[in-house]
């Protein structure tokens, strides 16, 4: 029997959660991820995935991960430095270094892994770390890890971060490092990433963009944030992931090289996880291969993406203007949005609520997301019965 001590401690959480709307429940998605699914047997219109470009039921991408499966079998049984480096691994790092314009990059089994990874291999109890108030879970998780004195700024408030830089007293040896989301994966927005880097190089300090909603979505080409703003620039680390536009599961660093071997030889999370299988380094290859020879996918998603922001703003919802297929409809509530999230669902439509500590206090909302595959009616019918519900 379980401890009552546990029990009790469960079950009281469990209460709380629940009279303050906030319990979650898992659904089970019984198809390929597309714009329409099934769950519970029951067909409905998916706008709440991240993979953007529809890459995961791709053709070519399921014939190419078949091949792999074949041809090396189902896992790598060890990790990286063990027995589990495959040349899979090795050629997909050398493509992600040409895609981002780096000069090396490391993949790891996700993206958490590659923050968890990244960020307290760089970073110690002497060093500086000045993070985005809306950055990702997994970078403030990792730099709780990393035990480096940590300073939120305002969120994208490069004023706010210019004068805590300003202010704060630093030891000759200290490192500095700023780290911010390149999209914002909950409000659609971007980092204002030129103004970073220039704050950066003023104060000897080191940028860390996670692309991870940027990667196969931002700039030309879908190469990121740093493409978007056309930034080269040595005091600039890139994370990204597999997971999102690429239709896959994995991340990885990209940067100069000197960091890449640090990483190397520090990262924990790449000693100590077993390594991706070499069918997902070729689902990834080909994801890459299909941006740059199949462009019309990153149209069509540009395409859709203005095709919502009219509707919305039709409907007088605000609306970003950027090309980021995150729409954010901030309810407020966690039990409103929860009522909204149902009342969508029963016409059709799996737009799941988003509630605290995904996001702020009162500002529980539906994460509206496009894909490359959504027609042009679908969107239709999300922006009318939108504008039943609202």
């Amino acid at each position: 029997m379980l401890p009552s001590s546990f029990t009790q401690c469960c079950h009281t959480e469990i209460e709380r959660l629940k009279d303050q709307g906030r319990f979650r429940t898992l659904q089970v998605v019984e198809s390929p991820v597309s714009p329409r699914i099934q769950i519970k047997g029951r067909s409905q219109l998916l706008f709440a995935s991240n993979d953007y470009l529809g890459l995961a039921v791709h053709p070519l991408m399921i014939t190419k991960t078949k091949e792999a499966l074949e041809r090396f079998g189902t896992g790598m049984g060890a990790s990286r430095l063990v027995s589990g480096n495959h040349s899979l691994h090795h050629r997909l790092e050398e493509e992600l270094a040409l895609f981002k314009e780096t000069e090396m990059a490391l993949i790891f089994s996700s993206g958490y892994l590659t923050h968890l990874g990244t960020i307290p291999s760089l970073m110690g109890p002497d060093d500086l770390i000045f993070s985005d108030a809306l950055n990702h879970a997994s970078i403030v998780d990792a730099c709780r890890l990393s035990r480096a004195r940590v300073f939120i700024y305002g969120h994208a408030d490069v004023e706010d971060l210019k004068a805590k830089l300003g202010a704060i007293q630093r030891k000759p040896d200290s490192k500095v490092l700023i780290i911010t989301d390149g999209v914002f994966s909950m409000d659609g927005d971007l980092a204002p990433l030129p103004d970073l880097i220039a704050l950066a190089e003023e104060h000897e300090a080191l940028v860390l963009v996670d692309d991870a909603h940027a990667t196969g979505v931002l700039g030309p080409g879908g190469k990121g944030s740093s493409a978007y703003w056309n930034i080269k620039s040595e005091h600039l680390l890139t994370m990204g992931t597999f997971s999102k536009a690429l239709g896959c599961l994995g991340g990885f660093m990209a940067g100069p090289a000197i960091l890449v071997e640090f990483l190397k030889n520090k990262a924990r999370t790449l000693f100590y996880s077993t390594a991706l299988p070499p069918s997902v380094c070729a689902s990834v290859l080909t994801a890459l291969t299909i941006l740059k020879e199949e462009p019309v996918w990153l149209e069509r998603l540009r395409e859709n993406i203005l095709f919502l922001q009219n509707g919305l703003k039709r409907l007088g919802i605000p609306s970003h203007n950027l090309p980021v297929p995150i729409f954010p409809l901030i309810i407020g509530t966690e039990k409103k949005t929860l009522a909204v999230s149902k009342v969508l669902t029963e016409k059709g439509i799996y737009v799941p609520a988003i509630r605290p500590p995904t996001v702020p206090e009162n500002q529980s909302r539906l994460r509206i997301s496009l894909m490359a595959t959504h027609t042009q009616e679908q969107i239709d019918y999300l922006l009318n019965s939108l504008e039943e519900v609202i």
